[in-house]
């Protein structure tokens, strides 16, 4: 018998027969290669030329082109993993991955901040995306309604429940890339730790963890949330975290309840539509929450009560999400938003400014800072602390800096105790505030809070109100930033400045490397370069300067330092 031949194929086989089949000449294989090598030889030589050029007419002579840091980062990290002074290995294991994960996520933001592919096309390839696909970038998700939602809060949300062990040990073990240290990702403990430091002075902590956009306004990040929600999205560990809060005895306030409790009642929405911050109105209702709480501790009762004023005034403004597209300059795509904020003066007209005699210190990041410092661009002297005081007429201390609320306030209060300065002396409360994506991202490190005698030291320290000219040469810096990576549109790094002319030779000084999420020219400042700056006090620049996010230098020994601000000369 015969098989009687098949007269239908499938559709693999259809497929294997034409790909079995495909012929291409010899002209357009060559022209196929030679297109495929052009684009990837192409595109690195020509950024390599580019930045030999520019090294050219900026010092006159030839640089190594940003590729090629790589082999640095490598070399710092095997020699962490060499030194005995580390610890054990599995103590130098860990810090050679820290210190390599930052390394390589330095070298991809010096990249991306030089490359001429990333300045030229992204910003339309980014326009198009969010207008017609609905996407954003990396950090940015684009929302219903033109909202737009920073990535680390919707993933403080979808995250593992942060108290769990395996989710911490994960955590520990990564490293935290941003500093180049291990990460300590247990706040609990850290909040512990803090609460015993101020009690061994007599003081008492309460801490204020404030909620991200996406818990309160999920309707407007996806279709499945209705509004308003009975109770506010969180992230599985939330009720067991105020739990053990209750069991140590510490004091809390919980703003996610209230917030969520104020939209219900009223049908606004509680945060910008562009940005990662909350609305004036809601920051108000947070203000008078904790004014009550604060009341309850009698410091009604202490002093005479100010005379502080508010006058309203509107402001018009892009969110910080909407710079972190990195669209095209002019774009319309996000209309600008309208505020109304209430600046604090003093009796005599002057702005508000903190005290630090007052009897409550408050830690804070960006929620404190957002109508508060005039660079995040939604006015000036409106922000939480300026509000506080009003509701309570009473003098506050206040150390706020933008980013990394887990451990960047209480790292600057102990750089103020060890340069002598005692900002705990006289105080009864301290109010520490922390946005909520720090319970699954931030760094939870131990902070020791000792003061140590004040040694004399050879850094030069301008005086206030002096300023002078310096010629020295980069030592060292901290993380630089990566634009359109953070809703902080300003940022600082502090650098070490060696072979200063005259005496001394050292300093440790502030320089602007972010604008408007733009690099300045001090970002692009090596080790070895040798530049010309001028220098002025930190504490004529701190009231601008100081609630800005921050790169901080690696060396304990030289952030002990008293710092300058700097500029570059022309």
């Amino acid at each position: 018998m015969t098989n009687s031949p098949k007269t239908s194929l499938n559709r693999e086989e259809i497929a294997e027969m034409e790909i079995g089949n495909t012929s291409v000449s010899r002209s357009m294989a060559v022209t196929l290669a030679a297109a495929f090598l052009l684009t990837i030889i192409g595109v690195p030589l020509t950024q390599n030329i580019i930045e030999l050029r520019a090294g050219v007419a900026k010092s006159g002579d030839w640089t190594v082109p940003s590729a090629y840091e790589i082999f640095k980062h490598l070399r710092q990290a095997g020699a962490a993993l060499l030194k005995p002074a580390n610890g054990d290995f599995i103590n130098r294991v860990r810090e050679f991955n820290a210190l390599l994960m930052h390394g390589f996520q330095r070298y991809e933001e010096t990249l991306e901040s030089k490359s001429f592919i990333m300045q030229n096309a992204l910003p339309y390839v980014q326009a198009f995306a969010a207008e017609f696909l609905g996407l954003g970038n990396e950090e940015v998700l684009l929302g219903r309604g033109r909202w737009l939602f920073y990535q680390p809060d919707v993933t403080y949300l979808t995250a593992p429940g942060f108290l769990d062990p395996t989710f911490q040990r994960q955590r520990a073990g990564s490293g935290d890339s941003n500093i180049g240290k291990a990460i300590e990702a247990d706040p609990l403990r850290a909040i512990v730790e803090f609460r015993d430091q101020l009690k061994s002075r007599g003081i008492h902590l309460v801490i204020m963890p404030i909620p991200v956009k996406p818990m309160i306004e999920p309707e407007y990040f996806s279709s499945s949330y209705s509004s308003p929600l009975p109770i506010p999205l969180q992230n599985p560990s939330y009720e067991l975290f105020l739990q053990s809060l209750e069991q140590s005895h510490i004091d809390y306030l919980d703003v996610s309840r209230i917030l969520a409790e104020r939209k219900r009642s009223s049908g606004h929405p509680q945060f910008l539509r562009t940005d990662t911050h909350w609305t004036p109105a809601a920051m108000q209702h947070a203000v008078n929450f904790t004014a009550e709480r604060l009341r309850a501790f009698g410091l009604t009762r202490i002093g005479e009560p100010l005379r502080l004023h508010r006058s309203r005034e509107s402001v018009h403004g892009f969110g910080d999400l909407v710079t972190m597209l990195k669209l095209p300059e002019g774009s319309r795509l996000f209309p600008r938003e309208t505020v109304t904020i209430w600046p604090v003066r003093r009796a005599d007209g002057g702005a508000w400014s903190p005290d630090s005699r007052a009897e409550v210190l408050i830690l804070g990041d960006s929620f404190f800072n957002i109508f508060s410092l005039k660079e995040m661009g939604w006015g000036a002297s409106a922000g939480f602390v300026e509000q506080l005081s009003h509701a309570l007429q009473r003098p506050l201390d206040a150390i706020i800096r933008n980013d990394a609320g887990a451990f960047a306030t209480r790292e600057l209060l102990a750089q103020e105790l060890a340069r002598g300065r005692d900002r705990l002396e006289g105080k009864r409360i301290v109010l520490w505030e922390f946005a909520l994506r720090e319970l699954t991202s931030g760094n939870w490190q131990f902070v020791p809070l000792n003061i140590p005698p004040r040694l004399a030291t050879d850094f030069l320290v301008l005086r206030a109100g002096e300023r002078r000219r310096v010629r020295a040469t980069v030592r060292g810096h901290g993380t630089l930033p990566r634009a359109g990576t953070t809703p902080y549109k300003d940022s600082l790094t502090a650098f070490h400045l060696t072979s200063i002319e005259g005496e001394p030779k050292e300093a440790v000084v502030y320089l602007q490397t972010m604008k408007d999420q733009q690099l300045t020219p001090a970002a692009h400042l090596r080790e070895g370069d040798s530049v010309f700056l001028v220098l002025t006090s930190w504490s004529d620049a701190e009231p601008q300067y100081g609630g800005m996010n921050r790169g901080e230098l690696e060396d304990d020994n030289l952030l002990l330092q008293e710092p300058n601000f700097a500029e570059l000369a022309p």
